[in-house]
């Protein structure tokens, strides 16, 4: 082979190889989100017609209260969903890089939700909270005659049912992550703060804790969005029900696009929700490229 050829292969090889990704990425994600952008601006119901009617699918997306419901149920969901998998992974953590016995065993344990589907997941949740044929159930067995636990089927409850899940799936996440930022974490810190008398709920509280700060924001990073875009979770356990009271925003995107077949009203729901997502993660990108740029 010529140096010619060499030099063009060095050049141009690597731009090959991710050309294909990157015209996926174009047609599939970015050009489809114009697409839905621009049915958002029209009034089509059941199929798609190019009547531009402006902000008028907006307008009627903020004056439906099934909305405002999902956003509701949203707001409920949004924080538990997002802290306490952070809160338990951070617990779980430490006590793993404590060195206990069975470290790995229960690594395993909380490290195999990941092994599964949200569809699996929610499957395997709907048979344990659904009173006849779960926990409420096998405790009535057990003999305890009056307890109840419908959480699945209540109304006030059910939110917290799509919760119960959502952090059971992800904690394991979130602990593999701040475990490979403990295990990063140079030993001589520790021992240093040892020396200075420093307990060790304190050393993880003033030592640690800080300089896994960069972890923190990447996992809540994940969680945010991954607990906006809820969906597949909602379908299998709850149907969005009993009522709307676990009707969570991008379930409403499916409902008013594929089953009402409202899709001018569906465009411009998963629009905003779109944003909302972007207003969550681009300050921070943007913060962290600045951060590296200084550097």
């Amino acid at each position: 082979m010529s140096a010619s050829s060499r030099l063009f292969l060095d050049k141009w090889l690597p731009q090959l190889a991710v050309s294909p990704a990157l015209v996926v990425s174009l047609v599939f994600f970015y050009g489809l989100t114009i697409w839905v952008g621009a049915v958002s601006f029209t009034d089509s119901e059941g199929v798609v017609t190019w009547n531009w009617v402006g902000w008028d699918q907006y307008i009627r997306l903020f004056a439906d209260d099934s909305w405002w419901r999902s956003l509701w149920n949203l707001a409920k969901y949004l924080p538990l969903v997002v802290g306490l998998p952070l809160i338990l992974g951070c617990l779980l953590a430490m006590l793993l890089d404590q060195k206990v016995r069975f470290e790995n065993g229960i690594r395993t344990a909380v490290l195999y939700p990941l092994a599964l589907s949200w569809i699996v997941a929610g499957t395997i949740w709907r048979w344990l909270l659904t009173p006849d044929t779960g926990i409420e159930k096998w405790l009535i067995g057990a003999g305890f005659e009056g307890a109840v636990f419908d959480w699945i089927v209540q109304p006030k409850m059910s939110i917290y049912a799509l919760v119960i899940v959502a952090v059971w799936a992800s904690t394991g996440f979130v602990m593999s992550m701040f475990i490979a930022g403990l295990r990063s974490i140079d030993d001589s810190v520790i021992k240093a703060a040892m020396i200075d008398g420093a307990s060790k709920p304190r050393i993880y509280l003033r030592v640690l804790l800080p300089t896994l700060r960069p972890t923190i924001f990447s996992a809540a990073l994940i969680l945010l969005p991954a607990a906006l875009r809820t969906f597949d979770l909602v379908v299998v356990l709850t149907q969005g029900g009993p009522g709307q009271s676990s009707v969570l925003p991008a379930f409403y995107v499916f409902d008013r696009f594929f089953r009402r077949d409202q899709m001018g009203l569906g465009a411009a729901s998963a629009m905003v929700l779109l944003m909302t997502c972007a207003m969550v993660a681009v300050p921070y990108i943007l913060g962290e490229l600045k951060k590296h740029r200084h550097d």
